[in-house]
């Protein structure tokens, strides 16, 4: 049977069979060190070449060894494999293309994603994807605690949930439809149902023309709501204890992981630092001379709330609130002042999160609807709900992507996305 590389530590002693990539191969001759490598690790593997021949061997072939596992303090596991048998079973034919070997892939991440499938064999860009599904995970271990239901909801919809142009459209037969910007629609429906608590882990697209590092235009979006709640501050007291279950997760889960992309965990102690946005402009204004916001927070003011918090609160995290009317969606519950019951959540320079308080009456929602410019009759299927008792709510949408990104240390969201769809890509 099979032993993989994880295992090795409980057959000391012992003959194996293990089966994985030749990651690297150092000859010195007589004797050749070859690292071989499956999805639990990498191990040192000793071969006498006067009895086993592994000349004309290309890096990345796939193998199978025989051999017997034995000590050795001097190595990092500990351990290595004294090679008995080393049969091909599927050989590489051509040149890599990118280096896989290396700590680091010393490629331009448009050749990294060319050959995305390659890169993700390096174990560094392996690492990201790991913790990433650690993340995803805990999200969703958290939730269920907390008494809410999974859902899957469509991505062809009819309307877009938040209007605008931002749409990919699609032929549906003899119809229009678009790719779903967000699950919104169908959680709202959901609490509506009688579930209360709904969340979803999903896709959504954004036909956004613009090109950056933080923007792509298909991800993973964390989605929840939840019914009963008093206004936007439970929703925010939600994500606090959500965070500090999945960071939790991910250390215990990715241990290795961490360690090799060189990544601390953030601590989160007690609550989130919170601001109301007008606030955090004023800030902006006075002490960092940054006089061109009015009404919204463009990123270079994120970058520097977030070294305010850090400075004054000691947190990487900060919630800032009371996002004006204009730049939140129509069924965003309205506040004073042209203000509404919602928040971004900042974290290391980066929103990541966004969400609030929903509007839950059915004329409130409609006439909202209609002050956008859009016609109330386009989205009957969404409202007709409303008209029969509908809880006040609220929920959240988390990026993966950009989490990841940022939790980790990289520079653009492309390299936390498995398969990336922006502006100019739509392959592999």
């Amino acid at each position: 049977m099979r032993t993989l590389i994880c295992e090795l530590k409980n057959k000391i002693g012992e003959t194996v069979v293990l089966q994985g990539w030749l990651h690297r191969v150092r000859n010195l001759g007589k004797i050749a060190f070859v690292i071989l490598r499956d999805r639990s690790g990498l191990v040192q593997c000793v071969v006498n070449t006067k009895e086993i021949n592994i000349k004309g061997i290309k890096l990345e072939s796939v193998v199978e060894i025989t051999g017997e596992v034995c000590k050795n303090e001097s190595v990092e596991k500990g351990m290595e494999v004294l090679i008995k048998e080393l049969v091909i079973i599927s050989e590489v034919k051509d040149d890599l293309p990118i280096e896989i070997n290396k700590d680091i892939i010393e490629a331009n991440l448009d050749t990294v994603l060319n050959n995305r499938v390659l890169s993700l064999r390096n174990p560094s860009v392996n690492a990201v994807f790991k913790v990433q599904a650690a993340l995803a995970q805990g999200f969703s271990e958290y939730l269920k605690g907390q008494g809410f239901t999974e859902i899957f909801t469509p991505k062809i919809v009819a309307e877009g949930t938040e209007g605008g142009t931002e749409l990919f459209e699609v032929k549906y037969f003899d119809k229009k439809a678009y790719l779903a910007q967000s699950p919104q629609f169908y959680k709202q429906m959901m609490v509506g149902a009688g579930y209360e608590r709904v969340f979803e882990t999903g896709h959504v697209y954004r036909a956004e023309s613009h090109d950056t590092q933080r923007h792509v235009n298909e991800f993973v979006s964390l989605d929840l709501e939840m019914g009963f709640i008093q206004d936007e501050k439970d929703i925010m007291k939600l994500e606090t204890e959500m965070l500090k279950y999945i960071f939790s997760h991910i250390k215990e889960e990715c241990m290795e992981e961490l360690k090799l992309l060189n990544v601390n965990i953030p601590e989160i102690i007690g609550e989130i630092p919170s601001m109301r946005l007008p606030d955090a402009i004023q800030i902006l204004r006075e002490k960092y001379n940054k006089t061109d916001l009015e009404r919204d927070i463009d990123p270079e003011g994120e970058k520097l709330i977030c070294q305010y918090a850090k400075e004054a609160f000691g947190s990487e995290f900060i919630f800032l609130t009371h996002y004006p009317q204009s730049k939140r969606p129509m069924y965003t519950m309205p506040a004073e002042e042209g203000l509404t019951h919602s928040f971004d959540l900042i974290f290391r320079g980066l929103e990541i999160t966004t969400g609030g308080q929903r509007i839950h009456n059915y004329e409130q929602l409609k006439s909202s609807i209609a002050s956008r410019g859009m016609n109330p009759e386009s989205f009957n299927n969404y409202l007709e709900v409303f008209k029969y008792g509908m809880p006040p709510h609220g929920g959240l949408a988390i990026g993966l992507e950009r989490l990841t990104a940022q939790l980790i240390g990289l520079h653009n969201v492309r390299e936390a996305t498995l398969f990336t769809r922006d502006r100019f890509r739509i392959m592999p």
